[in-house]
């Protein structure tokens, strides 16, 4: 699968539990939709996924990329009810960052 550079770069922190690079991969105003909440910038960005990587210590796995759609199914597994699922995540890019990221 030929991912673009950042989001090979977002699988690798995440598997990595590197909440630091993780919020490397997003723009200063990028903003993340996960289970109803919104993190806007950075900062908030960081702390989000440095928590939930302490209690759900999930991995990623990608299945299908659409470049068009921009779009990324994966398989998440980790410290929660029903690990493994499979969640899409959308995205936009902006300079080779993540602009935006809804994970569904």
């Amino acid at each position: 699968m030929n991912l673009p550079q950042i989001l090979t770069d977002l699988i690798a922190a995440q598997n990595s539990f590197d909440s630091v690079a993780y919020a490397h991969c997003f723009s200063k105003t990028a903003v993340v939709f996960d289970e109803g909440k919104r993190h806007v910038g950075k900062a908030a960005i960081q702390n989000w996924i440095a928590k939930a990587n302490e209690t759900y210590r999930t991995m990623m796995k990608p299945l299908a990329y659409s470049e068009t759609k921009q779009t990324l199914d994966a398989e998440i597994s980790g410290n929660f009810p029903g690990s493994p699922l499979i969640l899409t995540y959308q995205f936009e890019l902006k300079d080779s960052k993540i602009q935006l990221l809804k994970i569904v």
